[in-house]
This record gives C-alpha cells, sequence and structure tokens, in this order.
C-alpha cells in the first residue's frame, strides 16, 4: 500500500475531527471559567460590600449640653479631631437657635456640614435623639430614670455603668472677705452656728443690696438639692450609702432631726433677706455673688475660674463647709460632667473611649478640682498655684463617699426628701416628724423595686 493511501486512511474525515477536537476544547475552556467565577465571586461581592459600606457614612449625634459645659471652642476642636481621625463617621453636635433669634420656641439645628441637613432644611421633622449624652450631677437621675442611658461595660472596673466621669469638681463654702471683714469677721465660719450669726451680722449691718447667703430649690436647679442641703449634711460626717446593697442609710441613724432643724434656720434667715427660695438658680447666685451681692454660698470648684476672672484673687475666698460640731469625719460628694450613649455600639463607644482618653485636657481647660478621680495627682495648674492648691488641700484632706447620681431610683428619693423638707418649711411638721416621714417613705421606695 502506497504511503498516499495510508495517510488517507489516517485522516478518514479531517473536518468532523476538527470540530470534535475544538468542541472538547471549549468545554474544558468554559467548565475552568465557570469554575473560576465560583471561586472568585465571593471575593468580589465581598470587595463590593466592603467599598459600599466604607462610602456609607455613620451620622452621630451629641447633645446639646457638650458645648454648654466643655465649652464652644473646645467642643469644635473634639469634633473636628475625632471625624478627621475617623473616615465614615461624622459625629454633629446639635444646637438650638433660641440662644441666637430669641424665639420662644427654639429651632433645632445644627453645626454639622450644610450638605448633611440642606435636604432637611424645611422639614418639621426634628433633629435625631442624641446618641451621645452629655450632662451634669442634676441630669444623671432623670435621665437614667427615663431609660435614656444604656448600660456599656467598663473593663477597667469590671462592670456596668450608666456613663463615665470626664472631670469632676466639689462643693466648697465661697466667701466675700471685705464683706464679712466689714460686718467684724476676719475668718470665714466654722461651724454652723458661726454661719448663721455671720449671715445675719451682715443682714443686720444693712449693707444695701447685700444678702448674707442664699438658698435654692429652684426645680430648674437640679444640683440645688445636693448643694445646698445634702453637702451641709456629708460635711458633718453623713453618708447617704454606706452599705453596698443599694438602699440609702437609715435617715434617722445618719441624718437626725437637728440637720431639719439646721435647714430650717437657713430657710428663715434667706427668706428675711428677702430671697424666693424657689426663684433662686445657680446662674444666678454666682452672678449676684461676682457682683458682691452675696456674703456667702455653697458652690461647685467649677465656680472658682469665673469669679477669679470676675472678682480678682483678693476678693473671695474658699473653705470647706461649716459643721454641726460633732465631731465626724469631714466628707464631701463629687459632681462630674458626663458621658453616655444611648445604645452600645462599636461606632458609640469608640466616641465614649476617645472622649474619656482627654479627661486630662478637660481638667486642664476647666482647671477642675478634683478633676480626674481615676487618676488623683493634680496638674500642673494646682500646682502652680495657690488659689487652686488650697482648694486642693481641702480635698486630700476630706473623704470621699457617694451620692445619689447613678443610684436606682435616685430620682425617686431625691423628689421624697425635696417634697418633705418644702411641708417642713412650710410648717406643715416638726423637724423630727420630717425626718420620719422621709425614712418611712425611702423604705417604702426601696422595698418597692428590691
Amino acid at each position: 500500500m502506497s504511503l498516499f493511501k495510508i495517510t488517507s486512511m489516517i485522516n478518514n474525515n479531517p473536518k468532523k475531527q476538527k470540530k470534535s477536537i475544538l468542541a472538547a476544547h471549549r468545554i474544558d475552556v468554559f467548565l475552568i471559567i465557570f469554575i473560576l467565577i465560583l471561586m472568585i465571586s465571593p471575593l468580589i461581592f465581598n470587595l463590593f460590600m466592603k467599598t459600599e459600606s466604607g462610602n456609607k457614612q455613620v451620622n452621630l449625634f451629641i447633645s446639646e449640653r457638650f458645648g454648654e459645659l466643655l465649652g464652644a471652642e473646645l467642643t469644635e476642636a473634639l469634633l473636628q479631631e475625632f471625624n478627621g481621625k475617623n473616615p465614615g463617621i461624622f459625629v454633629h453636635h446639635i444646637k438650638t437657635e433660641s440662644a441666637e433669634n430669641n424665639s420662644s420656641s427654639p429651632v433645632p439645628s445644627t453645626d454639622a456640614p450644610a450638605r448633611f441637613f440642606r435636604q432637611n432644611r424645611n422639614s418639621p421633622v426634628l433633629p435625631p435623639s442624641p446618641d451621645i449624652l452629655i450632662f451634669d450631677e442634676g441630669e444623671f437621675s432623670v435621665l437614667a430614670a427615663a431609660g435614656k442611658l444604656a448600660e456599656f461595660y467598663c473593663e477597667f472596673e469590671e462592670t456596668t455603668q450608666l456613663a463615665i466621669p470626664l472631670v469632676s469638681f466639689m462643693n466648697m463654702l465661697f466667701y466675700n472677705i471685705e464683706i464679712l471683714a466689714a460686718a467684724g469677721f476676719n475668718h470665714p465660719p466654722k461651724t454652723r452656728d458661726e454661719f448663721l450669726a455671720y449671715s445675719r451680722a451682715v443682714s443686720r449691718r444693712n449693707f444695701p443690696g447685700v444678702s448674707g447667703t442664699t438658698l435654692s430649690l429652684n426645680p430648674e436647679d437640679r444640683q440645688a438639692l445636693s448643694r445646698d442641703f445634702f453637702s451641709w449634711i456629708l460635711a458633718s460626717g453623713g453618708n447617704f450609702w454606706p452599705a453596698e446593697d443599694n438602699s440609702p442609710a437609715s435617715f434617722n441613724n445618719h441624718i437626725s432631726a437637728s440637720d431639719i432643724t439646721f435647714f430650717g434656720a437657713l430657710y428663715r434667715e434667706v427668706q428675711a433677706q428677702g430671697i424666693s427660695l424657689f426663684e433662686t438658680t445657680s446662674e444666678k447666685r454666682i452672678k449676684d455673688f461676682a457682683q458682691g451681692k452675696i456674703a456667702m454660698m455653697i458652690a461647685s470648684t467649677s465656680a472658682i475660674p469665673y469669679l477669679r476672672e470676675q472678682m480678682g484673687d483678693a476678693a473671695f475666698g474658699v473653705t470647706t463647709i461649716p459643721v454641726s460640731g460633732t465631731g465626724g469625719k469631714y466628707n464631701i460628694s463629687l459632681s462630674s460632667i458626663y458621658a453616655g450613649i444611648s445604645s452600645e455600639t462599636e461606632t458609640l463607644m469608640r466616641f465614649l473611649e476617645f472622649l474619656e482618653e482627654r479627661s486630662v485636657l478637660f481638667c486642664t481647660e476647666l482647671k477642675a478640682v478634683p478633676g480626674l478621680v481615676s487618676n488623683l495627682i493634680p496638674g500642673d495648674y494646682v500646682r502652680d498655684d495657690p488659689f487652686y492648691l488650697k482648694a486642693w488641700d481641702i480635698f486630700e484632706a476630706s473623704r470621699i463617699v457617694e451620692g445619689f447620681s447613678g443610684k436606682p431610683n435616685a430620682e425617686e428619693y431625691e423628689t421624697v426628701f425635696m417634697e418633705e423638707l418644702q411641708n417642713f418649711f412650710e410648717g406643715k411638721q416638726t423637724a423630727a416628724q420630717t425626718a420620719a416621714v422621709i425614712q418611712r417613705r425611702w423604705d417604702e421606695i426601696y422595698n418597692e423595686y428590691e
């Protein structure tokens, strides 16, 4: 057989054979491509989702009190810092325009970029509730009772809590040196009896427009009760929470009717001076003190920078709150500026940690005494300034006890105290009866929730 014929036999049908080879090759390629698509499609999907997520801005809102309590300039600087370091998260400061337009119906607004609010400019819908809440001691119990604060876990204390203190202060006696000297006193009062005597002496001297002291139970002054009443009890050794069972101490054991009696004398004194107990606020009394209209008052150390600026260092002094003379340990409770969150999320916790890390900055800016409770080392502004150093020395000699803020049912306990104290002032019950009624109602509150 010729070579030609053999070749012809091998390539019997070249067109069909070629098509078969190509078809098999196409199937193999298709299978390979299909398998590759199945393998890489999850990666592509995840990458797409991350890109979409990265492009989506998370907007958080912080309460108006941030600027009021920590200062507008500091607030703006902190928000710019956080927003710059956390792309994709933007924290907005909720504000009202009432201070700007003097409107009786404040229009909610914010200092956030216009691009975010432009679409809602004419909307009647109010801005969202704050995700991050900045508040002081007086608001703590109210927010907690209203369920506005979410619990979160604190690794440092290994427990859950409703808020973190950013910076802390204590209450002290502030006195006008010149007024007391003109009334015949060259040192501040050390006891309750001396305090009343000093106040009456100022009144008898008939200084035009000057009151010996002041007192407040204004509902708008949320720290009035702890400042103007509880601080006197603590100074003489009182302690509302000596146990760890979240029940207030027995009123008759730790706070006697003599405390109520003193409050009655204090109330009559300020009444005689024409002071309205239920109208005076903390802001007004501090301004009046700066203007020389009040000789003595209990106030927070947070007022020191303002009073030094307005009066100068030589015009006033600070000292311990006068005691009852029973010899008890001088106690104080601290009032703080707090930060809390509406829900425990990773993003909100990140901002909360951001604020906590800047507590030293808050102490320095506000000249806070004692300042940062978790690290009781005085800042340079304390060590280098005789005025703040004196306040610090008083703090170090004092025993810190717990106040009502953050305690279960704190608002109810405080309301009971205020209601019964008012009944006493109105002559509806004696001091002993007032102490007994407060104890009975406190026990009812505790037993109801126990």
